[in-house]
Formats: C-alpha cells, sequence, structure tokens
C-alpha cells in the first residue's frame, strides 16, 4: 500500500483527485484542499514570517534563497525529518518550478537520503504551462499505478476547460502576482486569459513570472487588472489591493479608473496548477466576460474593487 507525502497544495489535489487520499500520510503547511487531508501531519513550515507585507516578505526570501545558494544551506523552508522518518512514504510529490513557493527539490532530495529502513519513491512536478499540468497528473497517476485514472481525469479537465465560453471582445489583461515589488504572473496563467478570449499583457504564456514597473503597466494600457498575490487568500490580497491603490500612478491607469480591476484567491485557485486549474479560467471567465451571466465563482473566490 502507497503512503504518500505531498509537499505541495496543488500535488494533494492531485492525488485525492486520482482517488488515492486516503494514502496520503502528510503534507506541507500549505496544503489545505480538500478538507479533508487538513488531520493530516504537517512537514514543512516556512523559514520567513509569512503575516509580514509583501515587500518585507519579498526581502526575507532572497536573503534566505541568497544564503541557500551561497553556502550551500537550506532553503525558504525547513522540513521536519524526524516526523518524515516516522511516517515511513514511499512516495513523496514534489516540484522542480520554484524554490520560493514550496520546498525545493534538492532539499526533498536531501531529506530523502536521510531517511532509513524504507525507500522512497520522488515525483517531482514542473508546470509551466497547461499541458504541464496535464502531463503532471500523469506522472503522478503512472508513480502511484493509477494510469488509467490518469487519463479518465485528464479527458474530463479537459473537456471543461473546451466548455468555458471566450469572449469575443478580446480585452488587454493585466495580472499582478505580487505587490511590492510588482510582479505579472506567467506559466498557464497567461493561457488561461488567452482560452477566455483575453490578451494577456506584461507576460508571456509558458514563461516564468516577471518584475516590472507601473510605467510598463500604464504603457500596456489593459482593460482589466486581475490581482491575484501569490500564496495571498482573499483577505491579504484586499491588503495589497489597498496598497496599490495608495499609489497615484496605479490610480492613473485606464482600468483603475473605469473600475475594472478584480481580485482573486490566488492561494486556492491563479498559483495552483492542479485540477482546480480549470476553477481559475471559470473566474477569468467570469471577469473579462460581459455575456457571460452566471457567476458561480463571484464573492467567493474573487471579487471586484469598487471604482
Amino acid at each position: 500500500m502507497a503512503r504518500i507525502v505531498s509537499l505541495l497544495p496543488s500535488a494533494t489535489e492531485i492525488v485525492c483527485a486520482l482517488g488515492a487520499g486516503n494514502d496520503l500520510v502528510g503534507r506541507s503547511h500549505e496544503c489545505d484542499f480538500p478538507a479533508e487531508i487538513q488531520h493530516l501531519p504537517v512537514l514543512t513550515s516556512p523559514r520567513f514570517v509569512p503575516a509580514s507585507s509583501s515587500g518585507e516578505i519579498d526581502r526575507q526570501v532572497r536573503e534566505l534563497a541568497l544564503e541557500a545558494r551561497a553556502e550551500d544551506a537550506l532553503g525558504v523552508y525547513e522540513i521536519e525529518m524526524d516526523l518524515l522518518q516516522q511516517l515511513g512514504p514511499t512516495h513523496i510529490v514534489t516540484q522542480t518550478q520554484c524554490e520560493v513557493c514550496a520546498v525545493s527539490l534538492r532539499d526533498v532530495e536531501r531529506a530523502v537520503e536521510q531517511l532509513t529502513g524504507f525507500s522512497t519513491k520522488l515525483i517531482p512536478l514542473a508546470p509551466n504551462s497547461l499541458a504541464d499540468i496535464w502531463d503532471d497528473i500523469q506522472r503522478t497517476a503512472e508513480a502511484l499505478g493509477l494510469g488509467e485514472r490518469g487519463r479518465s481525469l485528464i479527458h474530463v479537465l479537459q473537456d471543461r476547460i473546451d466548455s468555458v465560453p471566450g469572449t469575443a471582445n478580446a480585452p488587454r489583461v493585466a495580472v499582478v502576482e505580487w505587490a511590492d515589488p510588482l510582479m505579472t504572473a506567467g506559466h498557464w496563467t497567461m493561457e488561461l486569459i488567452e482560452r477566455a478570449g483575453g490578451v494577456p499583457v506584461i507576460g508571456a504564456p509558458k514563461g516564468p513570472s516577471l518584475h516590472f514597473a507601473m510605467s510598463d503597466l500604464a504603457e500596456a494600457d489593459p482593460d482589466f487588472i486581475i490581482i491575484a498575490p501569490c500564496g495571498f487568500d482573499l483577505d491579504r490580497t484586499r491588503e495589497d489591493a489597498r496598497l496599490l491603490n495608495a499609489r497615484e500612478d496605479w490610480r492613473a491607469l485606464r482600468a483603475v479608473r473605469e473600475g475594472r480591476v478584480a481580485l482573486i484567491d490566488g492561494n486556492q485557485y491563479v498559483n495552483r496548477p492542479g485540477p482546480r486549474v480549470v476553477e481559475t479560467l471559470e473566474i477569468i471567465a467570469e471577469i473579462i466576460n460581459p455575456d457571460l451571466k452566471e457567476h458561480q465563482h463571484e464573492g467567493l473566490g474573487w471579487e471586484r474593487v469598487p471604482s
């Protein structure tokens, strides 16, 4: 029987969507969905202070990442090694994409080298695009001996993606993934904007998140601006929205003046490359498609900023 540890929220959702949730024995501090996994032991903790401002979090994370590279030391997150040994995982699902968003592959590999008395298989996920997300789902399924379930799940998710109507207006859309310093979303988010009928600005499909200046945003002149900071729920996102709104150059943007700014719970949706990427697309469509009358996610996963 598999004993799975997931160190990534989207990986936890993938495992559960494959019907293997009962095989999970441990999770990261960020894994919080579905609700039935919240009783599982927590194996990670941040080495920065999550309650800090966006600017302070950025400073702390940069210092930790620089220290890790310079001194070959632990990265941004701690791993509870004693607990990991006790749990005896047969599989650990982790990621290779971002050492800031979750425990780095290097730190997980080092942790596995210290485990004794059993063998553990690493399942590293590397999502940069929608195609990568489907590949990650299938990779996880195959590693768990659930290949057919993986193919079935991907088919269902792709059908749901295809059923989301796109707007014909081709609005220009910018996504702010971090407020201080300013960063745009990238990767699969840009693809989702395109599938919803929008034109992504300041960012490229499948490309990384990028720093930008407010002057870049003014020059791009988006019709819609979405604020979805990585790892923040709607309450924390509102704080960053107030931070941005205190800036005169932000208030001067056309989308801001015309009331076309929306907040998304980036922690639950935009920044989770797993099964709920479909819900993220539905949310983006609700924001930018004026012909979409039924809004099942508004007020829950996203909200408009009053003009």
